[in-house]
């Protein structure tokens, strides 16, 4: 029994000594030679499983590889297969060369490659079997063992603090509101004021500022105006760290997605650097703004899209779910701050439609398995992000209770509500001599408005438009028709009807609402509707005829008196003798017209075009009781759909005025290359000032990168049409994810801008750069840092040589985003484009050319 002991002892220790050495002759064969199937390999995607098996019961059953038990103290890293498989696979032979070495176990002779995988004990993606990670290591004793162990961790609170002191350094230096502080800030300011405005941005991030200033103890009496410095009372500084936060985490965000990309550490630590290091992310995530949270939610999407790829070899798994729904509430906070996030909302959606059409070839996965990933995805990635971004809007409306600048936005029902809103309280039916204002009920619609002002085209008539704002121009009087008898004062009241036929007289102007057979301004096709004559001059193209709609808030027979009822009435003017019907649409009239919305006569009798119902909003009548608020009620998917209507029509207006040049707007083509700056404040000597740029090294490599990234996926499958081997199991899968990742991430948020007709601004390309770095660190993976053709000297050498470049440019530049302290002119080296204005004497592209206009002239 001794002897049986010490057989089996030795037979073990036989194992464990052949295991090591063949594993390490295994090693030195992989360097001679790339066709050697090295199962050593810590990269977990050159033995990873088909991605076509990835939860299907093929992969469980046919693909699954057990692991042996780390060996005990002395012992050293196992392979991944067991000493019989070793001996099946490679023969007796190599086997017994292997124990012939002997076993030195010595913690110094495990190479680690240049990932550091074998030391993590973690890296990207599958293992062997379907499991992530790597095989067990020894656990290594003391402070080497603990930086090992530790390593992740220890790496992002490195980034992190640095990313700290870089988001943190002299954040309230500028002692006055900066660029567009004065918009976002003012937001915060109602929130804290509980103040109903509009804006064409989700109103998530706006909430965030919010709170930052209620964290922060600002009290809500500061306006934000342009320029303006910050009164004692308004903690700016403390605003601007909270939202800084959000820039903060960008860097740790990076560093774990490049880590879960599967790249070399030398690549992992150089993306991480060129997010710490670019200056257009620096500066725009030190003020009160919201593209810090933008970004913030585009990164987290992206890295729990790449940690859910991750996952895909144990579908429905406690892991593969946590990042499932991380994903998908990612998705939708990032659609909640600004509308740019449906780009990433787009790439998830492609990821998910391939992976779902790969799933669907894989045979042998049952259909009620297959039915569970789809049900699993529209749960996780449509149904969750449309709540999150639902609530979000709920929580606005549940804030802003007080009546304020946005309430024309919205239904006369919804403002009905609004604390200091006195449309509850008007008089419920509309009488003849009833003053009234008319809401349009499209989406986005306006108040009918007219002013002083005249068309200079048409019949140069007054002015009728749709305005969104309160104005005494809104205000029209109930009217009977020139041959009916006028409003008796102290006659009986007589009730507006379905039906009727009346004037609309505009009560600051006593014009008459006309509408003529010339077309309108704008719309060509329909007539044009204008303010003619007064209290004795007029015409019967002065009479339009009520026409009910319906009543949002009572049924047919409850208003079977026809009579009209202040905001719930919806009816319709038809002109009674052109026929046409009063309309209001988003045609935006030019700057004769002060950008309002153009009225006019639509000849199409068309009763399902919101755009010509109107409603009673405001009512002023001595002779009528007052009206109950509580009578009316605004149901909250209605205002849902309006307001996000709203926001729509007024985002697509935003666009570029040929009567101005803006001198900060940009196009598309500009941002890649960084031809245009932008500068974020006034540029006198004794100010701070700030410059929007990006670390022109950065931004031009990885705006290259995108073209190589193209060039060598084409290349390749050229290469594979001709039967070249140049990838090893797996590897060129694994190439391409990443790459469709990258390119496809710059490509959904750079080709819309090329489409979109809104003015665009350089910020607009920061989320698009993410990927474009991305893209360009797969590109220095590919030809230094993991290539075997490059000893580890020299890629320490080329990862030195890389990073120094985005370090001294970042150096170089950093004040731009820090703060130009003095007269510009007096710093040098900056203008390295002709057409940046960062400096008092750089002229832009307009100013150039204007400049050699007047010198061919006066030459």
């Amino acid at each position: 029994m001794q002897r049986s002991g010490s057989h089996t002892t030795s037979t073990t220790a036989s194992n464990n000594s052949a295991s090591t050495a063949l594993r390490r002759h295994l090693h030195r064969e992989a360097d001679n030679s790339s066709t050697t199937d090295d199962l050593s390999d810590p990269r977990p995607w050159e033995s990873r499983t088909p991605s076509r098996s990835y939860g299907s019961k093929r992969d469980s059953n046919q693909n699954h590889v057990a692991r042996t038990p780390s060996p005990g103290p002395g012992g050293d890293l196992p392979l991944f297969l067991d000493d019989m498989e070793t001996r099946r696979r490679f023969g007796e032979k190599e086997a017994a060369l292997a124990e012939k070495e002997g076993e030195k176990a010595g913690l110094m002779n495990i190479d680690l490659d240049d990932q550091g995988k074998w030391a993590k004990g973690h890296g990207a993606g599958p293992g062997v079997g379907g499991r992530r990670g790597l095989p067990p290591r020894q656990r290594i004793g003391g402070w080497k063992g603990v930086m090992i162990d530790n390593e992740e961790w220890i790496w992002t609170g490195i980034y992190t603090l640095l990313s700290i002191i870089t988001r943190y350094w002299r954040i309230g230096a500028a002692n006055y509101v900066v660029w567009d502080e004065a918009h976002f800030g003012k937001f915060g300011t109602h929130y804290i004021n509980r103040d109903f405005y509009f804006d064409v941005h989700p109103p998530l991030g706006k909430m965030l500022v919010g709170l930052a200033g209620l964290l922060s103890g600002y009290g809500g009496g500061f306006e934000f105006k342009s320029g303006v410095e910050y009164p004692s009372d308004v903690p700016y500084t403390a605003m601007r760290a909270i939202l800084a936060s959000f820039g903060v985490a960008l860097v740790p965000l990076a560093w774990w997605t490049a880590g879960e990309l599967g790249w070399s550490r030398f690549t992992r630590h150089w993306v991480t650097i060129c997010v710490l290091c670019d200056i257009g992310w620096l500066c725009i995530s030190r003020f009160i703004l919201l593209d810090s949270m933008l970004l913030f939610f585009t990164f987290t999407t992206t890295l729990g899209l790449v940690k859910f790829h991750n996952q895909r070899h144990d579908a429905f798994g406690d892991d593969w779910w946590i990042w499932l729904v991380f994903t998908g509430w990612s998705v939708g906070c990032v659609c909640s701050v600004k509308w740019v996030g449906m780009f990433i909302t787009a790439l998830v959606g492609l990821y998910t439609i391939e992976d779902l059409w790969e799933k669907f070839g894989d045979l042998s996965m049952p259909i009620r398995t297959y039915i569970q990933h789809w049900v699993a995805r529209i749960t996780c990635l449509i149904v969750l992000p449309f709540l999150v971004y639902a609530a979000c809007f709920k929580a606005h409306f549940m804030i802003l209770n007080r009546s304020g600048p946005g309430d024309a936005q919205m239904s006369s029902l919804f403002q009905a509500h609004l604390k200091g809103n006195d449309f509850g309280e008007s008089p419920l039916e509309i009488a003849y001599g009833s003053q009234v204002t008319l809401k349009n009920y499209g989406y986005g619609g306006g108040l009918l408005h007219s002013h002083v002002q005249t068309f200079p085209v048409g019949s140069l008539q007054q002015q009728v438009t749709c305005y969104h704002y309160k104005d005494d121009n809104n205000n029209w009087i109930i009217t009977p028709t020139w041959a009916a008898d006028p409003v008796d004062p102290d006659g009986p009241i007589k009730f507006l009807k379905d039906g009727d036929q009346v004037r609309l007289v505009h009560a600051a102007t006593g014009r008459n609402l006309h509408s003529h057979t010339i077309a309108a301004p704008v719309t060509k096709e329909n007539f044009e509707v204008a303010g003619y004559g007064n209290a004795t001059i007029g015409d019967d193209n002065d009479i339009w005829v009520v026409e009910v709609v319906d009543d949002t808030q009572r049924s047919k027979k409850e208003n079977e008196d026809g009579r009209i009822h202040a905001l719930t009435t919806r009816m319709r003017f038809r002109h009674r003798d052109l026929r046409c019907y009063l309309r209001a649409a988003n045609a935006v009239l030019p700057q004769w017209g002060f950008k309002q919305v153009e009225v006019s006569c639509d000849k199409e009798n068309n009763p399902k075009d919101l755009h010509t119902y109107w409603n009673v909003e405001s009512h002023w009548n001595e002779r009528l009781p007052a009206g109950n608020a509580k009578l009316y009620k605004s149901p909250f998917w209605r205002d849902f759909v309006h307001l996000n209507v709203a926001m729509w029509t007024s985002n697509n207006a935003l666009v570029p005025d040929p009567d101005k040049e803006d001198i900060l707007a940009s196009k598309p083509f500009d941002w890649p290359f960084l031809r245009l700056g932008l500068r974020m404040c006034g540029w006198g000597d004794n100010q701070i000032k700030f410059y929007l740029l990006g670390t022109p090294i950065i931004w031009y490599f990885s705006s290259v990168s995108i073209v190589i990234g193209l060039g060598l996926a084409g290349w390749y499958v050229a290469r594979a049409q001709r039967q070249y081997k140049d990838w090893g199991k797996g590897e060129w899968d694994h190439w391409l994810w990443v790459g469709k990742v990258a390119f496809g991430g710059w490509a959904l948020h750079f080709l819309p801008f090329l489409i979109m007709g809104r003015v665009t601004y350089l910020h607009h390309y920061l989320p698009t750069l993410y990927f474009a770095v991305l893209m360009a660190g797969h590109v220095l993976d590919h030809f230094f840092f993991a290539s075997t053709r490059r000893t580890q000297t020299k890629k320490i050498i080329w990862f030195a040589f890389w990073t120094g470049l985005v370090v001294f440019n970042f150096w170089w530049f950093k004040d731009l985003a820090l703060g130009i302290y003095g007269p510009v002119n007096e710093h040098h080296g900056w203008r390295w484009r002709m057409s940046w204005n960062v400096s008092v004497m750089a002229l832009s592209a307009s100013g150039l050319k204007l400049t050699r206009m007047v010198l061919q002239i006066y030459n």
